[in-house]
């Protein structure tokens, strides 16, 4: 009872932890899920990559060794962001994780909780990106899930594997602009909101909009909702050294993400308290299929090719402000237009001795978001990586693994800024304690 007991507070603990903000550079998506996938470029569809695996391809936790396995982990995301030629400060997020999994010859299942992306900058109140309103701007973008994965070994060469996956997102922001910027926003307002906006002249209209919904708690946002969604996956052994895999994530299916019933605010002239609502924010599908190529016993080159469905999930940015104050309410819709996008991950392993493994890796993508959509609080323009990292067997029960991975600078003239600069540049760490028993 008291090794069921600390387990539940570990995972009620990481539940918590990994509520904090992430910066994603696949978009809004990770680019490594586990220290040894990242520190290969993120490929990690067709080899034993620990509890990652369960979020990467479920199957590859059948290419493990018997026994239970449990990985305490924890990733340290480090963006740099400019806009105008002003610097964000949101330059650290921290975002742990845990997997606990145990396997025999014939199945594996588990749990595990990670943080699967997000985004987040920070402004400050005298910055341009405030436009004159005197008060910070930021946005603070979580999405996590709770894993239940299993896996099957169907005969000598074919395993396969699923998860069932709670997912949960929350959203802080503090958005300004100019009120003639709000026809690029498409308002759609109802009740006296509809009647002001009717009775506005260029004279009488006030001059900046702001949105304000956040609550300054690190593990959550002030706008959550959560739903479940899974993955698929499979790993073929062709021959003893070459080992092929792929994996389909669905769309996650969550609920709209609300705030209080007053936890938000509306400023046009005067600030007004409400619900601030953002409709059908989803993650994408994405397909996935990779290589391992185990070279030598020293050596394993890999190798993975995905394509990430942003189309179908990042059109537009919808948002309803429900007054409390029984005045109406006034939708706002960001136009967005991102791309679908592909990511192509290369990486390799060396075992220098009995003990020490290094690997290093690099990973290509495409810029999902359009110029002309790109938006200071939203900048998931990285296309570039190159990774490193290490393993360490500790002990016979214990390993460690540690990444980093460095995206040089990339720099877009945003449409919605009249052409002005948005750059941003990152590096990350992660490190991973693993303990066999």
């Amino acid at each position: 009872m008291k090794k069921m007991n600390t387990l539940r507070a570990t995972v009620v603990a990481a539940v918590l932890a990994t509520g904090s903000a992430a910066w994603a550079t696949n978009g809004m998506l990770i680019e490594g899920y586990g220290p040894q996938a990242l520190s290969m470029g993120g490929a990690a569809q067709a080899y034993d990559n620990g509890t990652a695996g369960m979020m990467n391809n479920p199957a590859t936790l059948q290419l493990g060794a018997n026994g239970t396995r449990a990985d305490v982990a924890l990733g340290v995301l480090g963006p740099k962001v400019t806009s105008m030629g002003e610097k964000s400060g949101g330059t650290s997020y921290v975002m742990p994780a845990f997997g606990w999994v145990r396997k025999n010859d014939q199945y594996s299942y588990g749990i595990g909780i990670f943080g699967q992306g997000g985004m987040g900058t920070e402004y400050a109140a005298n910055s341009m990106n405030s436009a004159g309103t005197n008060a910070p701007v930021r946005s603070e973008l979580a999405v996590g899930r709770v894993i239940f994965p299993v896996s099957y070994k169907l005969d000598d060469r074919l395993n396969l594997g699923a998860t069932i996956d709670y997912t949960w997102a929350s959203l802080d922001m503090r958005m300004a602009a100019m009120f003639e910027q709000m026809a690029g926003m498409s308002p759609m307002p109802t009740g006296q909101f509809a009647e002001m906006m009717r009775g506005m002249t260029p004279s009488t209209s006030p001059e900046k909009v702001r949105i304000d919904f956040s609550n300054n708690n690190d593990f959550t946002g002030a706008a959550k909702s959560g739903g479940f969604t899974g993955k698929l996956g499979a790993t073929f052994q062709v021959r003893e050294d070459l080992t092929l895999g792929a994996s389909y994530q669905l769309k996650t299916n969550l609920g709209d993400m609300k705030t209080g019933v007053a936890a938000a605010s509306l400023t046009m002239g005067m600030e007004l308290p409400g619900r601030m609502v953002v409709h059908d924010f989803q993650m994408p599908a994405v397909m996935g299929a990779g290589v391992s190529w185990v070279a030598s016993p020293q050596f394993q080159l890999v190798a993975d090719v995905k394509r990430i469905d942003w189309s179908s999930v990042m059109k537009n940015f919808k948002m309803t402000f429900e007054s409390s104050q029984g005045m109406g309410n006034m939708g706002f819709t960001l136009p967005q237009n991102w791309k679908d996008q592909t990511v192509l991950s290369l990486g390799g392993a060396f075992k220098v001795d009995g003990d020490l493994t290094i690997r290093g890796g690099y990973s290509h993508s495409s810029n999902p978001v359009p110029d002309a959509t790109v938006h200071p609080l939203f900048p998931a323009i990285i296309k570039n990586h190159l990774t490193a990292g290490f393993g360490y067997q500790i002990s016979k029960a214990m390993t460690l693994d540690g990444a980093v991975s460095h995206a040089p600078k990339v720099t877009v003239n945003a449409g919605m800024l009249n052409g002005a600069p948005i750059t941003h540049s990152q590096t990350s760490y992660q490190i991973l304690l693993a303990y066999r028993y």
